[in-house]
């Protein structure tokens, strides 16, 4: 399982891709898939995930929608125009991110074994 601090870096990217890949989610379909796709490696709690989802609609990258289950209420989300458009900015910009990581990395391993 990864640290905390390298989940909470990439939860918006991660939230974002899924839901444009899938349409319409709830919270805690995203924890599972997420979970599922990543073999338990990331595993994204409640108290991380929904502030991540309340920011994201709050910025005008989600919509939200109720579903009524018998007395149960469940809030599906789903990107909007902004969202398709700011999930593919954070995809380009980690892919980005990591390419640069791996090449400062074995930088930094050619230059301590050299």
């Amino acid at each position: 399982m990864y640290s905390s601090e390298l989940i909470k870096g990439t939860l918006k990217t991660i939230v974002l891709n899924l839901l444009k890949e899938n349409g319409k989610m709830y919270g805690y379909q995203i924890t599972q898939r997420v979970k599922e796709l990543t073999n338990g490696k990331i595993q994204i709690t409640e108290g991380a995930l929904y502030p991540t989802l309340h920011s994201l609609e709050k910025s005008g990258e989600l919509d939200t929608q109720k579903e009524y289950m018998g007395k149960r209420v469940r809030k599906y989300y789903s990107l909007t125009k902004q969202g398709h458009v700011t999930a593919n900015q954070k995809v380009n910009e980690l892919t980005d991110f990591m390419n640069t990581m791996k090449f400062l990395l074995d930088l930094e391993a050619r230059t301590s074994n050299g």
